[in-house]
């Protein structure tokens, strides 16, 4: 069994109700559910003017690949009607692969641990609520640890 990181967020539509179902069919498709975080609202990264955004991380046990983690999750984010027309936009629902145990993984389709999760705020905060001492396996420090040093000043609040 192999654990993965997810990250989960969305700013469109009934945005709870979105998170409770993906973590639904990520619990159908993919494996159980470890741990689950808050969720937590901030504003959009990336692309500001758009609404708030609900995110939060889960920690799951699968038996499947990465790369097959990565095609089913974005299965549901087309079965829940995710549409991808800009880049970092609004969206019904996000699902991020963070880590895939501690593999180190970069190719067209796939790349772990993700490029980006120690530069956002929305990332690293539900991640340290449920998964602190985990080592990020290319800048040897604690999800705590990376926390302290994001350069992200978005605020980060807990609904």
């Amino acid at each position: 069994m192999n654990k993965v990181y997810l990250s989960i967020g969305g700013n469109l539509g009934n945005r709870k109700a979105n998170l409770a179902k993906a973590a639904y069919l990520i619990e159908r498709k993919i494996g159980s559910i470890l741990a689950i975080s808050s969720l937590y609202e901030t504003k959009a990264w990336g692309v500001e003017n758009q609404p708030n955004f609900l995110n939060q991380v889960l920690i799951v046990e699968t038996v499947l690949s990465p790369e097959t983690t990565l095609e089913y999750a974005l299965t549901i984010e087309t079965k829940m009607g995710r549409k991808r027309e800009q880049k970092w936009y609004t969206r019904l629902i996000d699902i991020d692969l963070l880590f895939f145990e501690k593999q180190i993984i970069k190719s067209d389709d796939l790349t772990l641990p993700h490029p980006y999760l120690a530069e956002r705020n929305f990332v690293l905060v539900p991640l340290a609520e449920i998964a602190p001492n985990f080592v990020h396996p290319i800048l040897q420090k604690s999800i705590s640890e990376l926390l302290n040093i994001c350069p992200d000043t978005l605020a980060v609040t807990r609904k």
